[in-house]
C-alpha cells in the first residue's frame, strides 16, 4: 500500500476521535456545575439520559447507518455527510442551557457521529494490503487524536475554579464541532470507497444478513465475549478514579493524566498489534486482551497500598484495547463478507460503545453503592474490583474454550478472508 494512502487514512483516525476527545472528559463536570456558576444544573438522571446517547445511538446505527453505508453510499461521502451533521449539532449544545434542547443535539451528533466508527474502520480496511500488519498503525491515529484532543483542555482547564471553569468549559463543544466540519471536508480527499450491493445470495438488508452470521458458533463465542470485555472495559472508567483519589491517594488533578498512561501504552502496543497476531493468532493475542483486565483489577483489588505499582498497571490498559478491541475489528474484517462488513462492525460496536456501556452502568455504580459503608462512606474497593476480575476470567475460559476461528490468524499476503460457512 502507498505511504500517502496510509498517512491519509492515519489523519483520518487522528480527526475521527479527536471529535470524541474534545468533549467527553469535561462534560460531565459542565454539566453537573451549578446554575449560578454557570454550568447546567442538569440532575443525576438527566446526565444518565445524556450519557446514553451513545447506546442508543449505537442501536439505531445497526438498522440505518450502517445499511446505508454497506449498500447505498460511497463511505468516504457518508463519513462527510454525517461529520458535516454531526458537527452543527456539537457546535449547539455551546448554546444550549435547558435539558430537552441539550439532550435532543447530543442525540443528533451521537446518530451521526457513531456509524462513523464503524464506516471508518470499514475504509480504512477497504483500502489496505494487509489488514493485520497496517490497521494498527492507522488505528493508532485514533489513540493520537484523543490525546491531542483531551490533553491539551485538560490541562488549560484545570486550574480555572467556578463559573470561570465553567464558562471555559463550553469551548469544548466548539472545539469538537470544527473538528468534525474539519473531517467533514477531509473526508472528500480519502481513497473512493463505493458501496457493495447485495449479491444475489444475500438479503437487501445488510444488517440482518451480518446477523444471522453472529449465529456461527465462533463469531457467537467472539460476540458474547465481547460484550463481557466492554462491560469490564467501562466499568474502569466508572469507579478508577474514585478508586485513585480515595484510597491511592494520587491527587485528584493528576488523576486524568495517570489514567492516559494507558493511551500511551496503547500507541505502543498498536504499532507491534500485526506482528503479535502473526505470531500469536488471534485466539491468544484476544486473550491477552482480557487477561490484561484481569491482572490490572487484581493489583487493584489487593495491591492499593502500592501506589508506584498501581500508576504502572495503568499501561496494561493499551494492551488490553489493542490486543482486544482493535483485534477483533480486524477479525471482523476477515471473515464477513465485503458487503456486511459495516453492519457487522455495527453490531460489535453496539457491544463496544452501547450495551456494553450500558451493563457497566447497571453493574458497576451499584456495586459502588453497595460496596460503601452508609456509616463511614469509605468504600470496600477489594469487592468493587473483584467482581470484573471474576468476569474478566469467564471471558477468558470462554475464548479458551469454545472459539475456534476458521484460521490461526491473519494471512500472512493480504486482503479480506474468507466469509464464514
Amino acid at each position: 500500500m502507498e505511504k500517502s494512502v496510509r498517512t491519509k487514512l492515519f489523519v483520518m483516525m487522528i480527526l475521527e476521535l479527536f471529535i470524541w476527545g474534545a468533549w467527553l472528559p469535561l462534560i460531565w463536570g459542565y454539566m453537573g456545575a451549578k446554575v449560578e456558576d454557570g454550568g447546567l444544573g442538569f440532575t443525576d438522571s438527566q446526565q444518565a439520559w445524556i450519557g446514553s446517547a451513545f447506546a442508543i445511538a449505537s442501536i439505531l446505527a445497526i438498522f440505518f447507518s450502517n445499511q446505508y453505508a454497506d449498500r447505498k453510499f460511497a463511505a468516504e461521502k457518508f463519513l462527510s455527510f454525517s461529520h458535516l451533521v454531526g458537527g452543527a449539532a456539537m457546535l449547539g449544545l455551546f448554546f444550549v442551557k435547558d435539558f430537552n434542547s441539550f439532550f435532543a443535539l447530543m442525540l443528533v451528533h451521537s446518530i451521526f457521529y457513531v456509524p462513523t466508527i464503524s464506516v471508518a474502520n470499514s475504509l480504512a480496511f477497504s483500502n489496505v494490503q494487509n489488514a493485520a500488519r497496517d490497521f494498527g498503525f492507522i488505528r493508532m491515529g485514533g489513540t493520537v487524536g484523543w490525546i491531542l484532543a483531551a490533553w491539551p483542555l485538560y490541562f488549560i482547564l484545570q486550574d480555572r475554579v467556578g463559573a470561570d471553569l465553567t464558562s471555559a468549559s463550553r469551548y469544548i463543544f466548539v472545539v469538537s464541532g470544527v473538528a468534525s466540519f474539519a473531517l467533514a471536508a477531509y473526508s472528500l480527499t480519502l481513497p473512493h470507497t463505493p458501496p457493495k450491493p447485495a449479491t444475489g445470495t444475500t438479503s437487501p438488508f445488510a444488517w440482518l444478513t451480518s446477523a444471522k452470521l453472529l449465529l456461527v458458533p465462533f463469531i457467537l463465542v467472539l460476540f458474547l465475549v465481547t460484550f463481557i470485555d466492554a462491560t469490564i472495559h467501562n466499568g474502569y472508567f466508572l469507579v478508577t478514579g474514585g478508586f485513585l483519589e480515595t484510597k491511592v491517594g494520587i491527587a485528584k488533578k493528576w488523576i486524568m493524566p495517570v489514567m492516559s498512561l494507558g493511551q500511551i501504552a496503547e500507541i505502543l502496543t498498536m504499532l507491534i498489534l500485526g506482528k503479535v497476531l502473526a505470531r500469536l493468532g488471534w485466539r491468544t493475542t484476544m486473550l491477552l486482551g482480557i487477561a490484561g483486565h484481569a491482572l490490572r483489577y487484581l493489583v487493584f483489588a489487593f495491591l492499593p497500598d502500592h501506589q508506584w505499582l498501581i500508576v504502572v498497571i495503568q499501561l496494561v490498559h493499551g494492551i488490553c484495547y489493542a490486543f482486544f478491541f482493535a483485534t477483533v475489528y480486524i477479525f471482523i474484517d476477515a471473515v464477513f463478507p465485503p458487503d456486511v462488513r459495516t453492519s457487522a462492525q455495527g453490531w460489535f460496536n453496539l457491544l463496544i460503545l452501547g450495551l456494553g456501556d450500558l451493563a457497566a452502568k447497571w453493574t458497576f455504580l451499584p456495586l459502588l453503592l453497595r460496596s460503601t459503608s452508609k456509616e463511614t462512606g469509605v468504600v470496600d474497593w477489594q469487592s468493587v474490583f473483584l467482581y470484573p476480575t471474576v468476569l474478566a476470567v469467564v471471558g477468558l475460559v470462554l475464548l479458551a474454550v469454545f472459539f475456534r476461528p476458521p484460521s490461526f490468524g491473519p494471512k500472512e499476503d493480504a486482503g479480506p478472508g474468507a466469509a464464514p460457512h
